[in-house]
This record gives C-alpha cells, structure tokens and sequence, in this order.
C-alpha cells in the first residue's frame, strides 16, 4: 500500500498544539537547566523585573490574537534587558505565526544562544526547522528538548518530532516516537490522529483501528477523524462501523472536504 504523507491534524484551533509554551514562568528552568527556586523578589532584578512584566503582557496580546501588539510589547521587553531568552522565544513564535521564517529563526537562535540547556526553546526551533525541511537539525534540537530530566512538554515534543519523522519518510522511528508520546499523553488528540494514520497508511489496519476509534469516541472527533475512522473501517469490512461513523461525518460536519469525498466515494485517495 503507498504511503500517502497526510501528518498531521492541523485545523486551526490545533495548530498551536505542536508548539511549546510560549514563555516559561518564574521558576522553570533557567539558562543552566536545572530547576531553580521560585524566583521572588529578592532574587529578580529590577530590569529583569520589567522585562518580565512586559513578556507577560505580551503573551496574553499574543493569545489573543493581538500580533502587533504583543511584538510592540516583546520589543519594549527586549530593550529592557536584552538578555531576556523568554522575550526572544516568544518573538520566535510571534514571527512564525507571521510566516516571517527569517526573523523567526534569528529570534530562536538567539534565545537558544541566551539558555542553551532550555526545552521549550528548544523544541519551538525544531518544529521551526522541520518546516523548512531541515530535518537532521530539527531531530538534534527535539532529542535536546527530550531529554532534558526536569522538561514537562516531553509527550508534546515527541508527538512533533514523530510528525516530522514522517515528512522525512523515517516512518519505523516516527512510529516509535509517536508510540511513546501516546504512552506518556493518550488523551492528546494529535497524536492519536496521526498515529493511527501513520499505521493505516502502512497498511496495519487493526492497530489503526485500535486508536482511531479511541479518538473517534471522545468529544474531539473531527471531520478528519471520523473519515479516517471510516476508511478503516470499510478495508476491516465492517461496514455497519463504517455507516455509523458516515452518518456522524454527515450530520456534523456536511460542509467539510471529508464529506465532500465520502459522497464522491473517494476513499483510497
């Protein structure tokens, strides 16, 4: 069976699923990557206070859809103290969201040269460079990111790495990392979306099945899932799954590309 590379589930609201958090907050880890005390105000500078306080306004901006100003704020944050890994992090993801790949890439490097040893930088450059196909340098960076003992995002670094392991065509290793970010998260839709694609392209359709459905049976069922749930359903020859799922996909989601195909019947594209 060929492999179609359809990787990942990437509707809007999920996009920045594969992304680490935008600014680590006091207390995480520091440029040496060891947990430190929560930082109080005896420990922070008075500028790296501002700076902070800047970030954090910049970051809500940012959340909420201000791109503008949130990139004034990280500026007036990076002029405060230039020093600032988090305020770069965060101009990378500003930049990203704005396809300014450059300047994304200049901001990431910058905060990684500023924390070498941080995972959430780490990781957002990696993705970075795995949309420029760079993929032997985006591994080094994830593995970074993975590694890292006291990291939290560890499942969300492997999910991306594993979506980009499949773009790369290394299928048995994005399988494994897919495989161990399930074992760690198995409530991240993500994952579970693209490694049961991941199997189904390859024709391991029981094992596919095992995962779609899981998915399919939650509140996150989206048009993609639930055509895949029923691609697979139909090669297992269980048509009565198939409608069932069909008849979801029709109901819910009438206007999607998904539906479109079921009606077309186009389901080995």
């Amino acid at each position: 069976m060929k492999f179609v590379s359809k990787v990942v589930w990437m509707s809007a609201c999920w996009a920045a699923v594969l992304l680490a958090g935008c600014a680590n907050q006091p207390g995480a880890l520091g440029s040496s990557g060891v947990q430190s005390d929560m930082v109080t105000e005896s420990d922070e500078s008075d500028q790296r206070r501002r700076a902070r306080l800047r970030l954090e306004l910049a970051t809500g901006y940012f959340e909420q859809g201000q791109t503008n100003v949130a990139l004034d704020e990280i500026k007036q944050s990076i002029a405060t103290d230039p020093s600032y890994a988090n305020a770069f992090n965060l101009r990378g993801l500003v930049y990203l969201r704005l396809n300014d790949i450059p300047l994304a890439e200049d901001s990431f490097r910058r905060a990684l040269a500023l924390s070498p040893r941080d995972a959430d930088i780490a990781h957002n450059y990696a993705w970075l460079l795995c949309q420029q196909a760079r993929y032997a340098e985006s591994f080094s960076l994830f593995t970074q990111a993975a590694v890292n003992p006291t990291y939290t995002g560890k499942a969300k670094t492997l999910m991306a790495q594993g979506v980009c392991q499949v773009r790369a065509g290394q299928l048995a290793d994005a399988e494994k990392s897919l495989m161990r970010s399930y074992e760690l998260d198995a409530g991240n839709p993500v994952t579970a979306f693209n490694l049961a694609n991941l199997l189904y392209g390859r024709g391991e359709l029981t094992r596919a099945q095992f995962y779609i459905r899981r998915l399919n049976n939650s509140e996150l069922a989206n048009a993609e899932t639930l055509w895949l749930g029923i691609k697979t359903e139909r090669k297992l020859n269980n048509q009565e799954a198939a409608l069932q799922l069909a008849d979801q996909l029709k109901k819910r989601f009438a206007q999607s590309p998904e539906a479109a195909a079921y009606e077309k019947g186009a389901f080995n594209e």
